[in-house]
């Protein structure tokens, strides 16, 4: 069911961007084609055979604004810094600083044409050199350009947005998944070695009293607890790596007790429910990493907020489990356990084996 989710949320987002990017080109939002006006300014003086120069940019934020069809003036710094530089085919190409603090518009247009070095530039046309008078001082005025830019056309920008963003993200999910895969052996080599000495089994014992009212469903004995038990530890000490196989493995013991292997039952949901919004006594490790001791500020709000989540997601999930939708659709039924044997997960069964052969009166 997730995969049906996950995708019909690829296409809608296909189908959004393409919505998107389709009124775009109707309604010419970035005016593919069309000369921007600007001045630019040069205050060492032009030099008409100079392959490249310094220049200061200036921008009418109302005439940008009216250029784009906007409702008010496009918000932009009154200069910008760039250069000025000769093309090959006798042309001139003006590009801001890499730096520049440019509003969506004109960052969109950045991005879209110039993704690798993240810098607006554009054709230069032709224009009115002046330089103004002297000042009072006898200080030479700036030579101003008054001329206007041609940006490099935008098309499916939302589209491609979205194409980048999914191959970026299909390399995170591999890098996670491989991440994984050591944290993953470690704790389960430990949850074996756990079993084989009985150590999940005292745990269960311990825990039983506290857990056994949130699931009423799990036997006694049955390791399914200990696993819980183990799960939200780890979850409470901000050890989330190690919260992930153990609640991997409560599933499975879980799926042992469940006589329709395509349903949850109310212990797999309130495990769900308690993993996702557990309570955070010690913050997580990432968090810490990231701030560093500034965590103290908000640690009273992380144990709080995080059991405030839990009180919710416990109490709703209980009210979730009285309607009579829910528990129409249990697969711990009467009817189904008249007919259901629950049977241990492999190395449980393993474990109870071992357990009763080397018992002084096997």
């Amino acid at each position: 069911m997730l995969n049906y989710i996950w995708a019909g949320l690829i296409v809608l987002s296909l189908l959004f961007a393409t919505v998107s990017d389709v009124g775009d080109l109707t309604r010419d939002t970035y005016r593919n084609g069309q000369a921007v006006p600007l001045a630019v300014e040069f205050p060492g003086g032009y030099d008409s055979g100079a392959p490249r120069q310094p220049a200061t940019i200036r921008l009418d934020s109302t005439a940008l604004g009216s250029f784009y069809g906007l409702d008010a003036p496009l918000a932009v710094q009154e200069t910008y810094t760039g250069t000025l530089l000769q093309t090959e085919a006798g042309g001139r190409e003006l590009r801001f600083a890499a730096d520049a603090d440019l509003p969506g518009l004109l960052a969109t247009i950045r991005d879209e044409t110039n993704p690798r070095d993240q810098v607006l530039q554009g054709e230069l046309g032709g224009g009115e050199l002046t330089a103004p008078e002297a000042d009072s001082l006898g200080a030479a005025g700036v030579e101003v350009l008054n001329t206007t830019i041609t940006f490099a056309p935008v098309r499916f920008a939302k589209m491609r947005a979205i194409s980048a963003a999914a191959l970026e993200f299909a390399e995170v999910a591999v890098e996670i998944a491989l991440g994984l895969i050591g944290v993953l052996a470690l704790f389960l080599g430990l949850m074996k070695i756990a079993e084989q000495a009985g150590i999940v089994y005292a745990l269960v014992k311990l825990v039983r009293p506290l857990l056994k009212p949130l699931f009423p469903g799990i036997p006694d004995g049955h390791p399914a607890m200990g696993m819980i038990a183990l799960n939200l530890a780890a979850n409470i000490f901000g050890l989330g790596n190690a919260a992930t196989p153990f609640g991997i493995k409560a599933m499975e013991e879980l799926q042992t007790l469940n006589p329709e292997r395509d349903t949850a039952t109310d212990e797999m949901a309130m495990l769900l429910a308690m993993n996702t919004a557990s309570v955070q006594l010690v913050p997580p490790v990432l968090l810490i990493a990231l701030i560093g001791l500034e965590i103290n500020e908000v640690y009273f709000a992380i144990v709080f907020t995080t059991a405030a989540s839990l009180t919710v997601a416990i109490l709703t999930a209980k009210g979730l489990s009285k309607l009579r939708r829910y528990r129409e659709s249990d697969p711990r039924r009467p009817e189904n356990l008249a007919t259901f044997t629950p049977a241990l997960s492999p190395e449980a069964a393993g474990a109870s084996a071992s357990g009763a052969t080397s018992s002084p009166d096997a």
